[in-house]
């Protein structure tokens, strides 16, 4: 049975009185994977960020259900508490504050939402590490600042050992790909798709189709000028690499 975890209808946002979001629709089924691709200043990424709930753009009009719930009612902790995560394309650096420490406690805050039991740090020691042998990671990678001195590939592979341990219901990866060569987008898609729920969907928001033959997506969207034109699968893919985005324009 197909059940619905995001559904966004006729959504229309601003920054700053600009409008970047006209009548934006999408729906993501449980279990699928979403790819939207187009050029920049399409409103890719700023989609993720109304997505994760970033305070500077204003809603005009529009839905947004995630999992049954008013998604736009949501604070962004919340949000990530309810099950959504999103993979930043330039993760933050944060010194004085080790990689263990920063998800222990966002690991124990969803916890806590949830009424559940957290861990101490011998427990989530013990979780982690399990997390990382899958992920071909060291322990030691623990011990580090948060993202200080990571390599592109390390802050990318980080990102994807937080999402694991939240265990998310819907992951929007932002340009993950970006920076990284083939074998590191190769270790981080076979990480994602080798480790995450079954039920878990995935958006993925990219300008390089190349990442699409590790994810093999179910839907392929075009987006231009703040919405969704075209939705389809890999061929559409192939037409955007033969014509390029003018294909797609009116």
């Amino acid at each position: 049975m197909i059940k619905e975890l995001l559904n966004i209808k006729d959504l229309k946002a601003t920054i700053n009185d600009k409008s970047i979001i006209k009548d934006l629709n999408l729906k993501v089924n449980k279990g699928e994977i979403h790819v939207i691709m187009g050029p920049n200043g399409s409103g890719k990424s700023t989609l993720s960020k109304i997505l994760a709930g970033h305070p500077s753009y204003e809603i005009k009009e529009g839905s947004i259900t995630f999992d049954t719930k008013d998604l736009l009612e949501m604070e962004p902790e919340i949000r990530s508490h309810e099950g959504l995560f999103l993979a930043f394309q330039y993760p933050l650096e944060i010194a004085g504050v080790t990689n263990f420490d920063f998800l222990r406690i966002a690991y124990n805050e969803k916890k806590k939402y949830h009424k559940l039991e957290e861990l101490d740090p011998l427990q989530f020691m013990e979780l982690a590490d399990g997390v990382l042998k899958k992920l071909k990671m060291k322990a030691e990678f623990l011990n580090r600042d948060l993202n200080q001195g990571f390599s592109g590939g390390e802050k990318k592979r980080n990102e994807i050992l937080q999402m694991l341990l939240l265990n998310p219901k819907l992951v929007i990866l932002d340009e993950i790909d970006s920076g990284l060569d083939i074998d590191a987008i190769k270790v981080i898609c076979e990480g994602i798709l080798n480790n995450i729920e079954k039920d878990s969907s995935l958006i993925i928001i990219t300008h390089y189709p190349k990442i699409l033959s590790y994810l093999k997506p179910d839907f392929v969207h075009i987006m231009m000028d703040g919405k969704i034109i075209k939705t389809g699968n890999l061929e559409l893919v192939n037409l955007l690499e033969e014509k390029g985005y003018d294909a797609f324009e009116k």
